[in-house]
């Protein structure tokens, strides 16, 4: 059950979440479905900031429409969550028909929150601090 003023509670909107709090991780990642058509837009601000594919929400693009929107903790490594977004996107038939094939426009961001879980760890989860 959401409580209201959600931003589930706009008709036709989904939004899925998924995180890891373990072992000293404290990321996630969230991602929202709008209705076929949903027209899409950004700010992006800061000096370093880690996107994927917002340039596609520019006025001037060719496609006006989201098919997903990915917000995501992870840094840059997690703007990787996206691929599996558009996999699942391309699979449901969500996306722009090019002579290709279909190419679901799916816009993301990501959060630096590498550090956020307390103990930072290497590839083979020895602290490194």
């Amino acid at each position: 059950m959401t409580s209201p003023g959600s931003i589930t509670d706009v008709p036709g909107l989904r939004v899925g979440h998924a995180q890891r709090t373990d072992d000293g991780w404290r990321t996630g990642v969230t991602v929202v479905l709008p209705p076929p058509g949903t027209v899409g837009a950004v700010d992006v601000r800061g000096g370093g900031p880690a996107t994927h594919e917002t340039d596609a929400l520019h006025p001037a693009s060719l496609v006006p429409t989201v098919d997903a929107v990915v917000l995501t903790g992870g840094s840059a490594f997690g703007l990787a969550s996206v691929t599996g977004v558009q996999a699942w996107c391309e699979e449901a038939g969500r996306g722009f028909p090019t002579p290709g094939g279909i190419v679901p426009i799916v816009p993301g961001a990501a959060l630096y929150d590498l550090a956020r879980g307390g103990v930072v760890r290497d590839s083979a989860g020895a602290p490194t601090r």
